[in-house]
């Protein structure tokens, strides 16, 4: 199968997720400067989720263009993806109204964790279905980086209960060292035409 509709798909749903974000942002009821500081925490956690978001939507960019085609488990294992993105919008109206509680902040830990083991799943899948000397496959290795950074979401839910902050900062962290895309996928792509 053709990837094309996969791909336009997705981009179409991470779009509509980042609009539904923004639409929860409400002005501050006052007209002054020290006004948006009632609006702080829900833009922070909207600041946040467009990152995450904005991640997701890159590295799948890679992860596709590495991809020669898609079958049937290639897209429920998408789909899977995209149905745990779907509800950042929600866990970032938590998180975003309610500061440091710990319930939001382990929520938006769950949510993450899940978004990331359902990208390692359709990871997987593309492998499994392209086979292991595929593209992706050589660009990905062991995926350490992915492995570490799913333990680190791991550790950040039962870490909320104790102190939120120090969830915050583990997602802050990670989102930091996503947000440069990743290269393994381009290595990765430059030693297979190598071959």
């Amino acid at each position: 199968m053709n990837k094309g509709r996969l791909e336009a798909f997705s981009d179409g749903v991470i779009a509509i997720l980042i609009t539904i974000m923004v639409l929860e942002l409400r002005p501050p009821h006052g007209n002054d400067l020290y006004s948006l500081r009632e609006v702080l925490p829900s833009f922070l956690s909207y600041l946040l989720s467009f990152v995450f978001l904005g991640i997701y939507w890159n590295n799948h960019h890679h992860m596709l263009n590495a991809t020669e085609r898609v079958n049937g488990a290639v897209l429920w294992a998408n789909l899977h993806l995209l149905f745990w993105l779907s509800l950042v919008p929600f866990g970032t109206a938590w998180i975003g109204q309610n500061g440091r509680a710990a319930w939001p902040t382990a929520l938006y830990g769950v949510l993450l964790t899940c978004a990331a083991l359902s990208y390692e799943v359709l990871q997987t899948t593309i492998i499994r279905q392209q086979g292991p000397g595929s593209k992706l496959a050589l660009a990905v290795g062991k995926d350490r980086k992915g492995k570490l950074s799913l333990l680190a979401y791991v550790s950040a839910i039962p870490l909320a209960f104790v102190e939120p902050v120090i969830s915050d900062i583990i997602y802050i962290g990670l989102a930091a060292v996503w947000l440069v895309p990743d290269r393994r996928i381009e290595k990765g792509a430059a030693r297979f035409e190598d071959r």
